[in-house]
């Protein structure tokens, strides 16, 4: 009968613990806390914020699954820089609508697909109060590409000054995007849908 009731006891607070997730959420500073914001990404768990201050951090990021909230403090002074190396941000870990990215210019990054944002393998991040902007990709979406069933929440985006050969602006492809007062203007595409393929 003891038994059963701790074991009743250890269910019953491992449901609260599950429940209250996200009481037991932690802020992490960038530069505060880390100095890089893949670094603050690498030290979270689901449901926390990564909350980084407005300058330059030259970077390209990974959600790695991970699904948080990676918040900067103004969208106009707070930028993502991907040195030309590869797309600024990826989610290719079918990541939900709960990891989330806020408040940043998204800026100079190249890949093959989706030079500022790419998002992979049924991933559907929540992409809110955004700038994406030189950015460029050899194939598909230098703003951002959607594929392989992934269909991410855009709100209040714009998507400006992008290049690829498909889709200068935004690219999709066996993917459902959503778009809330997006904004795609003076993007270009070498073959097919400067604004949107």
């Amino acid at each position: 009968m003891k038994s059963r009731i701790n074991a009743g006891l250890f269910i019953l607070t491992f449901l609260i613990l599950a429940m209250n997730q996200e009481i037991l959420a932690t802020t992490i500073h960038v530069p505060g806390d880390y100095a890089t914001i893949q670094a603050g990404i690498g030290a979270a768990i689901n449901g926390d914020t990564v909350l980084v201050q407005p300058g330059t951090y030259v970077e390209n990021i990974n959600y790695n699954g991970k699904n948080i909230v990676v918040q900067g403090e103004d969208k106009e002074t707070t930028i993502i820089d991907g040195n030309q190396l590869t797309s600024v941000v990826h989610f290719e870990n079918g990541e939900d609508s709960t990891a989330v990215l806020d408040g940043f210019t998204i800026t100079n990054g190249r890949g093959w697909d989706g030079g500022g944002i790419t998002c992979q393998i049924s991933s559907n991040p929540t992409l809110s109060n955004l700038i994406i902007t030189g950015n460029s990709a050899s194939y598909e979406g230098g703003g951002i590409s959607c594929k392989n069933y992934s269909s991410p929440s855009l709100v209040n985006v714009t998507s400006t000054g992008n290049s690829a050969e498909y889709g200068g602006g935004i690219y999709s492809q066996y993917s459902s995007p959503s778009l809330v007062n997006v904004t795609i203007s003076g993007n270009s595409a070498d073959y097919g849908g400067g604004g949107i393929y």
